[in-house]
């Protein structure tokens, strides 16, 4: 099948750079794209050319309408339509209709990060779960900034378990809060990016804005506060029980991690996962979980999650195949198995020759 459409304007928004856009168009829905004089020309099976047609007519009517898509969003938008037919472009970007953050005007990028925002309005208490780049701090300090300048709170306190990764950082010189700033410098830069940087060190120096560990937390009520736990796969059960008991009245609290970068020691069990297994159900908490579809950072982060996600699967297979050949086999054979050298067949103690002391 073959099908035209014409464009009118935003052709140079619509291909993006080094026309990635309509790549992405051409390959999620398999179809083949012309730029033709005055319309686009997408050939393909009958289904494919007509999702494509939908998508690009709801582009062209976005556009005659004013909309201005900004560096990335249609590429976001993009992913997410192409993948799931039940989403239209148009519904997708007038129902992720754009918020003042502060100096930022955002609007959710893709159906999670609505769902999200949404979940932090209406609930006292959301988890983010989901991997790298997909806006839950960022979206999360965002809500914050927002609720302290329309007064619905009169601070913000801004918090993360000091868990390095890899790396070891307590003998950085100079004072406590200098040795735990570099742990705490991503929530500092989101709200940089939200609030001049002279009115951020002036509501820092006043604590109305409150950057700590998550030790600091321990015996404190948070009232009238807006509470965001980052990096949270790094809390222990322990340590996250202790914090969720620390909201108080007319307070939210938002609770983001990715459970694939737990830095925590080998045996210790995220307080993350626990929250996930014990408190799901419970009224007034949400739980959001994002997938490598809701990245919005680089092109390159969502397939750096894609393949580790398709690495752990098939690890994990492995080891499960390997579990079960193991366990088909007799106890003895495996355990003279695991103790014999490489290379070396083990030796079966009845057919070994016998020693006799002369």
């Amino acid at each position: 099948m073959r099908s035209t459409i014409q464009i009118s304007r935003g052709i140079e928004s619509l291909f993006g750079t080094r026309d990635e856009n309509i790549r992405l168009l051409e390959t999620a829905l398999t179809v083949r794209t012309h730029l033709l004089a005055d319309c686009i020309e997408v050939e393909g099976e009958d289904a494919c050319v007509a999702r494509a047609i939908r998508i690009l007519e709801d582009y062209s009517s976005l556009m005659r309408d004013g909309h201005v898509f900004s560096n990335g969003d249609l590429h976001s938008f993009l992913r997410v339509v192409t993948e799931d037919s039940e989403v239209s472009l148009r519904q997708l970007v007038l129902s992720g209709k754009q918020r003042s953050f502060g100096k930022k005007v955002l609007a959710p990028r893709s159906v999670n990060q609505r769902r999200y925002v949404e979940a932090i309005e209406r609930n006292d208490m959301v988890f983010g779960i989901g991997p790298a780049g997909t806006g839950k701090t960022y979206l999360a300090v965002a809500m914050a900034v927002a609720a302290f300048l329309s007064k619905k709170v009169s601070r913000i306190v801004l918090t993360r378990p000091a868990v390095e990764a890899g790396e070891r950082l307590g003998f950085l010189p100079g004072t406590l809060q200098e040795k735990v700033d570099p742990y705490l410098r991503p929530l500092y830069d989101a709200l940089f990016e939200m609030l001049e940087a002279e009115r951020v060190e002036k509501l820092l120096e006043r604590n109305t804005i409150e950057v700590a560990p998550l030790a600091f937390m321990r015996g404190r009520t948070l009232n009238d506060a807006f509470i965001i736990i980052d990096e949270a796969q790094n809390t222990t059960q322990e340590q996250m029980k202790m914090i969720l008991t620390r909201l108080g009245f007319n307070s939210k609290m938002v609770i983001t991690g990715d459970i694939t970068q737990i830095d925590l020691p080998t045996g210790r069990r995220s307080g993350l996962l626990d929250a996930n297994d014990v408190l799901r159900g419970v009224p007034g908490i949400t739980f959001i979980h994002f997938d490598d579809t809701d990245v919005v950072r680089h092109v390159l982060v969502q397939r750096v999650v894609k393949a580790y996600d398709r690495y752990q699967v098939a690890t994990t297979g492995r080891q499960l195949s390997l579990k079960l050949d193991n366990a088909e086999r007799p106890a003895d054979a495996v355990a003279t198995a695991l103790t014999s050298p490489p290379g070396v067949a083990p030796v079966d103690a009845a057919s070994e020759p016998q020693s006799h002391a002369g």
